[in-house]
């Protein structure tokens, strides 16, 4: 399902990340854990298609991601990856269903198909024309969330989901991307510093000062 092969990535006058070669099956879990600056969220973006790495190679469901270019690769992503943002980035001006929607737009997708039932699945449906302003955090990164699965992705990448939240809050988070992402047989990587959530993801990796 995901082939990761000789990625390289590295910033300017900063250490040059390595990325282990990763295999992950439809429906696989993966929790990638390290300290802020150290890779992670790098490492979710370029399998995200993203940021193309320097060097090495993604496969998502047989595509070469790097391959695709331009309008292609953003349909792709669009239609087979859905992301988890460390923060909501929600549009205010738009309302909870039109920000929940915005992934079929971009996929070229009939819209509300799955509105309702993401809205009910993840307990907002009181919200569905509320503005962002009016939410809660935690009801914005269910919205957040929501947006991620609409378009029922292959992939699920969640970066820093319960950053900032307690610890009840932080387990809720990570059991409802889990539920989705068993739904729809989804392959799941969460990147994170927060250890206090590793027990609930079976396979972890570990990300050390700028290379894995």
């Amino acid at each position: 399902m995901i082939i990761v092969k000789e990625i390289q990535f590295s910033y300017e006058n900063q250490p040059k990340i390595d990325v282990p070669d990763l295999g992950l099956n439809r429906g696989d879990e993966l929790l990638v854990l390290g300290k802020s600056g150290s890779g992670k969220t790098t490492l979710l973006n370029i399998i995200g298609g993203l940021q193309a790495p320097n060097k090495g190679e993604v496969w998502i469901d047989g595509v070469s991601l790097y391959e695709l270019k331009g309008n292609d690769l953003d349909k792709f992503r669009g239609s087979n990856i859905g992301i988890v943002f460390q923060k909501p980035h929600l549009l205010g001006p738009l309302t909870v269903s039109e920000n929940i929607c915005l992934p079929h737009f971009f996929a070229n997708k009939p819209t509300a198909n799955k509105l309702d039932y993401y809205l009910k699945e993840l307990g907002i449906q009181d919200k569905k024309d509320a503005r962002i302003q009016t939410l809660s955090e935690g009801e914005a990164q269910r919205v957040s969330i929501a947006r991620a699965m609409v378009n029922e992705p292959k992939v699920i990448l969640a970066d820093e989901p319960t950053a900032s939240l307690d610890d009840d809050n932080a387990r809720m988070v990570v059991n409802l991307l889990k539920n989705q992402a068993r739904k729809l047989q989804a392959t799941l990587i969460i990147v994170t510093h927060d250890y206090r959530i590793k027990d609930q993801i079976d396979r972890s990796i570990s990300i050390k000062s700028g290379s894995l």
